[in-house]
């Protein structure tokens, strides 16, 4: 039997919902998970994705699925270990040296680079180049994002601030470093945590 953390989230920003199941590896060091999304702007679509990760949360593979009515778009996205990208078997020099995919209007993708740098639980700052992925076309873009950590709440997570660009948002996070706020852009409903064989 295995533990599965469930995370459901109203994505604001795509005035929507979405959920996640992940399941962290016995060393607590990388988790896998899968989830589904739908969202009504800038247009109705679908969303399924699966992640993993491997040692410190370095993203090895996303699949993602997006439906819209007229189409439906297919990613898979992978990472070889040595930050080099393919995007369904095409080289994307763009992202090479990233160590994380950010799926967009995904919170759980905010988690990895926290949790690598332990920015839930003490003070620090990190830079990073993401391969982020844009929602519903499923393109991949380069985007430079940083964290910083702004200090401890009162129920053991922390505020950590995400800028990427001229753009700034200070998410709440838990103790697993799983968004539980992300102001404009996505507010947790709910989490548990059920034993599933």
């Amino acid at each position: 039997m295995t533990d599965t953390l469930v995370l459901t989230w109203d994505v604001i920003e795509s005035v929507g919902h979405e959920t996640a199941w992940v399941r962290f590896a016995d060393d607590l060091n990388s988790f896998s998970a899968h989830g589904r999304a739908v969202g009504t702007t800038p247009e109705p679509y679908w969303i399924s994705y699966e992640l993993e990760t491997g040692e410190g949360f370095v993203t090895r593979r996303l699949r993602v699925r997006a439906e819209r009515a007229d189409s439906t778009r297919t990613l898979e996205l992978l990472h070889d270990g040595e930050g080099r990208w393919t995007a369904n078997g095409a080289p994307v020099p763009d992202v090479d040296g990233a160590l994380d995919c950010d799926l967009g209007l995904c919170p759980l993708t905010n988690t990895m680079p926290a949790l690598r740098h332990g920015l839930h639980r003490s003070e620090g700052e990190r830079e990073f180049l993401m391969a982020w992925v844009s929602v519903p076309d499923l393109g991949v873009h380069p985007s430079r994002q940083t964290y910083t950590h702004l200090g401890r709440t009162e129920t053991g997570g922390a505020r950590v601030r995400f800028a990427s660009g001229t753009y700034r948002s200070d998410l709440e996070v838990d103790t697993d470093g799983t968004v539980v706020d992300y102001p404009g852009m996505a507010r947790r409903l709910d989490a548990r945590t059920v034993r599933t064989a």
